[in-house]
């Protein structure tokens, strides 16, 4: 039934395949167990359904992709989306975690229904590519400033705003795992950042920094802290459409690029240039998003990490499928998942931040009218430690420049509203 079902053969591929590729799949973004809390924790949220709420959510959104889109695309809630969440919209903007949660919601039925009716094609297209390259780069140097922050090697400094922070115990024990993921990460060994987070956390056992927990395994799953908590109504607000939207691009970017890169990997491009199931992929992710809000996390997105398991052999839907029972099977160790330290976790987040910052090459910095409006998001997001605001600010540049150089021909209709909105939002 399985070899029918996700056609091993006309994929070239075997059950023994399959369960190996998904279990790589796994290994390499198993880290999100551990930073998904802890990034949404400081927004005020509970840390141990948080760890119940991300696997379980990396778990549906797999399998749902394993059996609806049918190709080895593994999904879990979003690195920078996550930072977007908890220190954009709750710490900096002041909005409370659940009308939080709503957005999500929100930005899921809009990602949803662009999937449905094509229209995120369209969408695509209208967006400069600059700009995209530029939204994915600040969130790197976002990632980046958090991971230092969390490690304990930045802090604040009332006459430079930030200066060196002291090499405390946690510091080294940051720093250690850093190296270690980095040297990892260089001889290419697979679940490097899953390594490096339990290494430190061991040394960090081992030098009493952190105390083991009273049990290993539990059976205790309880999600009612952060589920079913969002606030969809609230969430409604003219002045929340900025971030709603902005929420939406960042996922709606990070799939498509999963999606293309995925694609190539595992074969599932045809000869015209299109990609097999494609409606069916962004459908599963979107509704992953609005499911996301339900559940309690910020959004849940297509892994590029699933590369590392079509790169084993992976060719089906089967390798999302093993790989989203195996985040199941995580939830045994909550208490373990429970005991990770922040500064455990930083180095994932520094790691993540510069593999991001590689769509900096992307960006023609000759090009002055697509260089200035980019850099502007990039430093605007760092900066201001608003992604949202990123965002609008590079729209808004980007196409006043044109307007202003009488080159309305050049801006799509779609960013046009776009600006509508970010202005919008800014004003709000």
């Amino acid at each position: 039934m399985l070899e029918r079902y996700f056609e091993f053969s006309k994929r070239k591929t075997t059950l023994r395949t399959e369960l190996l590729a998904g279990l790589t799949t796994f290994m390499t973004m198993s880290y999100i167990m551990f930073v998904n809390p802890a990034i949404l924790s400081e927004a005020g949220m509970d840390k141990s359904a948080l760890v119940v709420t991300t696997c379980l959510i990396a778990a549906i959104s797999s399998v749902m992709m394993g059996l609806i889109g049918k190709v080895p695309i593994a999904l879990a809630p979003g690195m920078g989306l996550n930072a977007f969440f908890a220190y954009t919209l709750v710490l900096t903007q002041e909005i409370s975690w659940q009308i939080a949660l709503g957005m999500v919601f929100w930005a899921g039925v809009l990602f949803l229904l662009l999937s449905l009716v094509g229209g995120r094609e369209r969408l695509m297209r209208a967006i400069p590519s600059s700009l995209v390259a530029a939204i994915g780069a600040g969130i790197g140097f976002f990632l980046l400033f958090i991971g230092f922050k969390n490690l304990g090697l930045v802090t604040a400094d009332p006459a430079t705003l930030v200066t060196l922070g002291e090499f405390t115990d946690e510091v080294l024990i940051g720093l250690f795992g850093l190296f270690l993921t980095i040297l990892l990460m260089v001889k290419k060994v697979r679940g490097a950042l899953f390594i490096g987070i339990i290494s430190s956390t061991l040394l960090a056992i081992i030098t009493s920094k952190v105390s083991m927990p009273a049990s290993w395994f539990s059976f205790d799953f309880d999600i009612s802290p952060v589920a079913f908590q969002l606030d969809i109504f609230g969430a409604l607000s003219l002045a929340y459409i900025g971030p709603i939207f902005a929420l939406m691009f960042v996922d709606m970017f990070d799939t498509v690029g999963t999606m293309v890169a995925c694609a190539h990997e595992a074969k599932l491009v045809k000869k015209d240039g299109r990609i097999e199931r494609a409606r069916e992929m962004l459908a599963v992710d979107a509704f992953a998003t609005l499911l996301s809000g339900v559940l309690g996390t910020s959004p849940t997105t297509s892994y590029v990490e699933s590369a590392s398991g079509i790169a084993a052999g992976g060719r089906s839907g089967f390798t999302a499928v093993v790989t989203g029972s195996l985040f199941l099977l995580g939830l045994l160790f909550i208490p373990l998942i429970g005991i990770v330290p922040p500064y455990a976790t930083a180095p994932a987040l520094i790691v993540v931040g510069i593999l991001m910052l590689a769509q900096i090459q992307r960006i023609n910095f000759q090009k002055y009218d697509d260089a200035f409006p980019a850099v502007l998001t990039i430093a605007t997001m760092v900066f201001t430690f608003q992604i949202s605001t990123g965002i609008a600010i590079g729209f808004l540049s980007w196409g006043l420049i044109r307007i202003f150089l009488l080159r309305t021909n050049e801006v799509h209709w779609i960013v046009y509203l776009v600006m509508v909105l970010s202005l919008l939002s800014l004003i709000m």
